[in-house]
């Protein structure tokens, strides 16, 4: 990641948060472009207490190609973990398990991690902390630690003023969210590397990003930093305390959000959510190249969500012509991504982002948590047009997680560096290195006549082809240099004389050859750090690629980087992840999670994001087909997390556990950026979890999910763009009667997998499924325990094949054991003023499940089908698993109509 553009100053007071603004937030902060020597979009303060300068361009600017001299932890077969050879310089982050931390281990800076032992020393001292936040795929931070803290002249400085802290952002977002909110307020933006002076009490003085080491085009460099921030320490001690103070106060009000009814205060909010966010996410569409805003391009995956949920609101409700048009903005944007250089056509997966409009020349690190979330969004665009292209790319970015990115024993990594070696014997290090192409290099590799559709393919030029766009490569770097990007298969095929099928099975031996050449290639840095958070997305993507991609046609080719794998194999990594995190990261008997492994479990707790995530994917992982163990322990941790993070009274997640003096104040986070928020996460588990379970549990859940949306009732109101996941949250509360699928059969037969694979072929969010294999004694006392009501309908056939039964609406359809019957069903649209009457012209069955909370609803919709009954002359009607003190009220409200005879009740 490139550090954001940004002054920084000190005052006595903080300036305003502008906390609806989404442009304040992580990637959404601040468009501004690198013109030469200075950073445009904002000015420097002059007139306050310090002021420091700006680091970090937009991508490709002056910068991006700076040379990185590499360490010798990092060179060629050195142990980076700093075990097979001496140093110079050995400090305390060499005990450390992170790969950040561990790639600054010698450094002459004196580093400490976070923890008390720093604090301590800073106290004793009266000394201020500097305190350094990055993460090991980050190209900033690694221009700062060449630059500035492996120079022996500044190390001096930073030792004998300062008490030096260095933090893994991955491994500590607590901390990093508590200083990046102060350093966004205070500047407006905000980036990576951050770099923040503290008090002793750890309270802010002044923060910025990244810093040159010398004073540059008139802006002070680290050095003058480190110099003025201690002459001011010096000499204001108690004025820079009482600030701190002030800061750290107002901060931690403006981030607070509760409400003090735990019930929304506006009822049209939760409906209309998704579309405000969608009109609001339309005014930004690029109709040309597709995405949401101008470059640099993020695939902030939540915006396709939102619009794809967008498009079946809109469809259900017979809107045909806004549907396709909010359909096309979602698969055009998916389109351009897929064709762009952003994604590796080579190896498979999607580098963080594109520089560019044109989804072309990226920032080339890869994240999981981008790759995890892409995966989903191409699956329901699937689901949705059953237009390969979307399976393809989506069994693209898991075969690449399960080739490059997968710890032996099932957990997932974290990441892929943007930087790499030009050769094994170099001592330097540039962006992109790996992943970029001369046409000397693919006519050598392919043969040069061979090579030549490749060529036109993928655009490569002699001259090199970052040429589409100005901010490609405003300085000329990529001079002779190609960064493949997808041209029409459909034109090559007619240049060529071939037919598309051959040109892709041409293609794909192409990019094998390829790949092979470039393994060769001094590889990028893999942190191969396990993070709960991230691994729950990636177990959600694996689990519902098992089960929707079990509906692509059969004889389908695939094409390398695709392995062609069956889809049961993903289920299988799926599994695994889930494995190697509960064994590794969770203790059983305190029900707390940890927050990552490498090496063994990292020293930080669990957070919000982790408990919220992992649930998720666990819901997804149970509802793909996965053991009913998975919902088990979803519902476990669904409560660990509440004990932590739930505040009772004000509503909503925090994102810190209580008891770290460390972390100055508690936070509640619901921007929907990179990553979604826990919050969000956190809404639609506890809405899912309240259809799978019954009773008072289920009243808990929904009751917890409605405080959380009464929190943010408002910033939808004000900025629902920020927020897309959530007012996907919003919008499924909206929803009363959720279609509930229940399976009943034998867990992994072929007729209980058709119809697990009918349930997922839709694109359908307002779907549960439950199967429940009765045979299993274990997990029908475990149902008994969460849903009674589903267990009792679960019967198989008398012949004992599987059966689905669907309901929705407080009505269930007769029970079906035919996976096409069943898939047509479901794609069915239904509104609430017709679904009872397709049920009228049979026997109706009414269901007090999860469906009906309390027993006024379960009275209320048996008197609309009670009507209905008599309106349409049904023969029957029948309220299965009615509660015993209900019977005689129902009795009562069908009788008084005079028309008892034309409805035969049937309550058992």
């Amino acid at each position: 990641m490139l550090a954001r553009q940004s002054s920084v100053l000190v005052s006595r007071r903080i300036y305003s948060l502008h906390s609806q603004c989404p442009s304040l937030q992580k990637d959404r902060v601040l468009r501004l472009s690198w013109c030469g020597a200075r950073c445009s979009g904002f000015s420097l303060p002059t007139s306050k207490l310090l002021s420091l300068g700006c680091g970090g361009a937009q991508p490709k600017g002056k910068n991006i190609w700076f040379t990185l001299k590499l360490k010798a932890s990092m060179a060629g077969g050195i142990d980076v973990d700093g075990g097979s050879t001496s140093h110079k310089h050995t400090n305390r982050l060499a005990k450390e398990h992170s790969p950040y931390l561990l790639q600054h281990a010698h450094n002459p800076v004196d580093w400490y991690p976070w923890g008390e032992e720093a604090f301590a020393k800073a106290r004793e001292e009266d000394k201020p902390i500097f305190l350094s936040v990055g993460y090991s795929t980050c190209h900033w931070c690694h221009v700062m630690e060449v630059e500035s803290f492996e120079n022996e002249e500044i190390a001096k400085l930073q030792n004998e003023w300062f008490v030096n802290i260095k933090v893994d952002r991955e491994e500590r977002p607590d901390v990093d969210k508590v200083y990046m909110t102060y350093v966004q307020a205070s500047q407006g933006g905000g980036g990576w590397p951050m770099s923040v002076f503290l008090t002793p009490e750890l309270k802010p003085i002044v923060g910025g990003t990244y810093f040159p080491p010398d004073d540059k085009y008139g802006r002070p460099g680290f050095k003058t930093v480190l110099k003025r921030v201690r002459e001011v320490w010096e000499s204001k001690k108690d004025v820079l305390r009482e600030s701190g103070k002030q800061v750290v106060q107002q901060l931690a009000e403006a981030t607070a959000a509760v409400a003090p009814s735990t019930e929304l205060t506006e009822s049209s909010v939760p409906a209309q959510a998704v579309t405000l966010c969608a009109n609001q996410l339309s005014k930004g569409f690029d109709s040309k190249l597709g995405g949401f805003g101008g470059a640099p391009k993020f695939p902030r995956p939540v915006e396709v969500a939102l619009m794809m949920r967008n498009y079946k609101r809109l469809e259900q409700q017979g809107k045909e012509q806004y549907a396709t048009k909010a359909l096309e903005m979602a698969l055009f944007s998916l389109q351009c991504m897929a064709n762009g250089g952003m994604h590796d056509h080579v190896g498979g997966g999607f580098h963080r982002y594109s520089v560019d409009e044109y989804w072309h020349v990226p920032h080339f690190e890869k994240m999981l948590y981008d790759n995890a979330q892409l995966v989903n969004v191409y699956l329901d665009a699937f689901a949705v047009s059953k237009d390969l292209t979307y399976s393809y790319v989506a069994r693209d970015v898991l075969d690449y997680l399960i080739r490059d990115m997968t710890h032996p024993e099932g957990g997932i990594y974290s990441a892929e560096d943007a930087d790499s070696a030009e050769t094994t014997s170099s001592t330097k290090k540039k962006e992109g290195l790996f992943y970029i192409w001369t046409l000397q290099e693919i006519e050598e590799v392919l043969g040069k006549e061979q090579a030549q559709m490749f060529i036109a393919y993928y655009y490569v030029k002699a001259e090199g082809n970052c040429d589409l766009s100005r901010m490609s490569d405003p300085h000329g770097e990529f001079g002779g240099k190609n960064v493949l990007i997808k041209r029409s298969n459909v034109d090559i095929a007619t240049k060529f004389g071939k037919m598309p099928e051959d040109v892709s099975q041409y293609l794909g031996q192409c990019r094998a050859k390829l790949h092979a050449y470039r393994s060769q290639r001094p590889h990028p840095h893999l942190d191969d750090k396990v993070i709960v958070a991230w691994n729950g997305l990636a177990i959600s993507a694996f689990a519902r690629a098992s089960r929707i991609l079990l509906n692509e046609p059969s004889g389908v080719r695939y094409e390398f980087p695709v392995t062609g794998c069956h889809p049961k194999e993903y289920l299988v990594v799926a599994e695994r992840a889930a494995h190697f995190i509960k064994s590794k990261l969770y203790n059983e008997k305190t029900k707390r999670l940890t927050r990552s492994y490498r090496n063994g479990p990292s020293k930080a707790p669990g957070f919000l994001d982790d408990y919220a995530f992992l649930i998720a994917g666990l819901l997804d992982l149970f509802e793909c087909g996965g053991d009913y163990k998975w919902l088990q322990w979803a519902l476990e941790l669904q409560s660990s997390q509440d004990e932590q993070f739930l505040d009772k009274e004000g509503g909503a997640y925090y994102i810190t556990p209580e008891g770290d003096p460390s972390i100055l104040f508690r936070m509640k986070e619901d921007y929907d950026g990179a990553e979604p928020s826990g919050n969000s996460v956190a809404a639609i588990n506890l809405l899912r979890l309240s259809s799978l379970v019954t009773g008072d549990l289920a009243e808990s859940v929904h009751t917890t999910a409605e405080h959380l949306l009464a929190v943010y009732e408002q910033r939808v109101k004000e900025v629902a763009m920020a927020v897309p996941l959530l007012c996907c949250a919003f919008d499924s509360f909206s929803v009363a009667a959720k279609r509930q699928i229940i399976i009943a059969g034998v867990r992994n037969s072929p007729d209980t997998d058709a119809l697990m694979t009918a349930c997922h072929a839709p694109f359908d969010p307002d779907r549960n499924v439950i199967l429940i294999d009765e045979s299993n004694p274990e997990e029908r006392d475990f149902w008994q325990s969460v849903n009674s009501t589903a267990l009792a309908m679960a019967r198989k056939a008398q012949d004992g094949r599987a059966l689905a039964y669907v309901c929705q609406n407080f009505t269930c359809q007769a029970p079906t054991g035919d996976h096409v019957a069943l898939e047509q069903l479901l794609r069915q649209t239904f509104t609430d003023s017709d679904q009872l009457v397709s049920f009228a012209s049979k026997p109706v069955v009414l269901v007090c499940n999860s469906l009906l909370r309390g027993i006024s609803a379960c009275i209320q919709a048996f008197t609309r089908l009670v009507l209905t009954c008599i309106e349409e002359h049904v023969s029957g009607i029948t309220c299965e698993h009615c509660p015993n003190q209900i019977v005689s009220q129902l009795l009562q409200r069908c009788r008084p109509t005079g028309t008892s005879s034309s409805c035969t009740l049937s309550l058992r």
